[in-house]
């Protein structure tokens, strides 16, 4: 297996750490931008699109400031992991979200694409798009 590649990719975003927390942290939440359906079960969420399934563990939180997860089928690698987190400028209060992903060399461009879509639909849902 080819050794896997982290990114970090950073959006603004125009709502406050409290709602946007609701929407990354959440079942319900990440079924309105993250995929079409979310389960959980303790610490094991289950995403559904179309036709396909896959598992992650929540692997950490904090209220209010990020998100980790690891996908099952990266288990056996513990250096792979997805987290959204969320960073508010001191000085503006401008706020961001952080999302750092992995993804093998040559499809780290496919992988930055589908963030920059599914967080173009989370600022939908916001209403700050």
């Amino acid at each position: 297996m080819d050794e896997k590649i982290r990114f970090d990719i950073e959006f603004p975003i125009h709502a406050s750490p409290q709602l946007v927390y609701q929407y990354i942290s959440t079942p319900s939440g990440l079924s309105e931008w993250f995929s079409d359906n979310v389960n959980s079960r303790g610490e094991l969420f289950t995403f559904i699109w179309d036709d396909s399934e896959e598992q992650a563990k929540l692997v950490s939180k904090k209220s209010d400031e990020r998100v980790k997860f690891r996908w099952l089928a990266d288990e056996d690698d513990k250096s792979v992991f997805f987290e959204i987190k969320i960073q508010v400028d001191e000085i503006t209060k401008d706020v961001s979200l952080i999302v750092t992903d992995f993804a093998e060399e040559d499809e780290v461009d496919e992988s930055k694409m589908l963030w920059e879509n599914q967080i173009a639909s989370l600022k939908q849902v916001l209403g700050s798009a």
